[in-house]
């Protein structure tokens, strides 16, 4: 192939002159075969330039149209656009609250499409009432929809600003004023006391500020209430906080109670670590409270409706917590009012009598069961 190349380089072809395409026609009077194809390439041509034409024109007349006439065969104005979005009465104002969906989020927060021009931008730190990195913590992502309030507006692109912290800051302190009026009682963790580290605590609210943004809680209001609940004989539910070779600690409702070794069972517990374990939930009895001191005895051996039955079957024992307690202080009743009959017995001056029910009434038949009204006695003269 290359000897065959290089052989064909070398030829030459002398042009045609005029001369020779005379003789070569006059030779053969037809016409050559290659001239209607000459004659189709040409009609394809002109039609396709004509078309092409025909495409300029009305491309540089559309481009016209919008350049001197661009709003011309359009159904509506700019104005009537304008006036449409007006019709929603859309109140961009500091403090307005509105409903969006969120489209779009990113590393700084989230753009949300609302009823404006202008779509709005959620910031990251307006995302949450706790601190958060990203928007998809809190659960943001697109398509979700909720109620924002705008917070301001940038001034860079005209865009809003909007939050959920500020809604849920709004619906906290709400949530803060209903407890105080109903002075529920409340369970809070303190971080500034040693000793008190991620201890839960009873807490009511004294003092709700929103507008000074300042909220009060108090232990020693909560633990005074639950105290004055404690009535002897009262069965309560509490956790075991900790085991001693004396007792056990038991946390009822943040008041810390004392269960005695000996106030566990009838039958001797020897080591208490394998009737109760820190954690464990029970009931238990209130046998004393000293609330000057702080101090509550509580007991487990008083609710046996067997003795040994807190060794042997616990559950039952809590089963039967409140039948037994109800016995117990039926039995205290009767105590009280055998002490009392025996008081009147060595006492009969005192002019009063003691029903089978345990109760002291009044001697004489004349003198009113409500007893005597002396606030209109006037007071003795030195």
């Amino acid at each position: 192939m290359a000897s065959l190349a290089h052989q064909f380089a070398g030829l030459r072809c002398p042009p045609l002159s005029s001369s020779h395409l005379s003789k070569l026609f006059s030779q053969n009077p037809q016409k050559p075969s290659f001239f209607p194809v000459i004659a189709s390439a040409v009609a394809i041509s002109n039609a396709q330039t004509r078309e092409r034409l025909k495409l300029k024109e009305m491309f540089e007349e559309a481009n016209e149209r919008c350049i001197t006439a661009p709003m011309e065969g359009v159904g509506f104005t700019v104005q009537d656009f304008e006036a449409a979005l007006e019709k929603y009465d859309f109140n961009a104002e500091i403090g307005t609250k509105v409903k969006g969906r969120v489209f779009n989020i990113d590393a700084s927060g989230a753009v949300v499409d609302i009823p404006a021009k202008s779509s709005a931008f959620l910031p990251v730190q307006e995302a949450c009432i706790h601190k958060i990195k990203h928007v998809e913590e809190a659960g943001i992502v697109p398509g979700f929809q909720e109620e924002f309030v705008i917070i301001g507006e940038n001034e860079a692109d005209d865009s809003l600003i909007l939050s959920l912290r500020s809604i849920q800051f709004d619906l906290a302190w709400e949530r803060c004023r209903q407890l105080q009026a109903e002075d529920v009682v409340v369970k809070g963790k303190k971080s500034n006391a040693e000793e008190l580290i991620d201890r839960e605590l009873p807490l009511k609210f004294v003092e709700v500020d929103e507008e000074q943004s300042r909220l009060v809680l108090s232990n020693r209001k909560a633990m005074a209430d639950s105290q004055a609940q404690l009535g002897i004989g009262s069965v309560v539910t509490g956790s075991v906080q900790s085991l001693k070779p004396y007792g056990a600690f038991i946390d009822i409702g943040g008041i810390n109670g004392l269960l005695h070794v000996s106030q566990i069972s009838h039958d001797r517990v020897a080591d208490i670590a394998t009737v109760l374990q820190p954690g464990d939930t029970l009931k238990v009895m209130i046998l004393s409270h000293d609330r000057e001191r702080g101090r509550v005895s509580l007991s487990t051996k008083k609710l046996e409706p067997t003795p040994g039955d807190m060794i042997r079957n616990p559950a039952l024992v809590y089963e039967k917590a409140e039948e037994m307690a109800q016995t117990f202080r039926q039995r205290i009743a009767q105590a009280e009012a055998m002490a009392r009959a025996d008081m009147l017995r060595f006492q009969p001056e005192s002019g009063l009598t003691l029903s089978s029910d345990g109760i002291l009434g009044p001697l004489m038949s004349d003198l009113p069961v409500e007893g005597l009204d002396l606030s209109n006695v006037p007071a003795a003269e030195d």
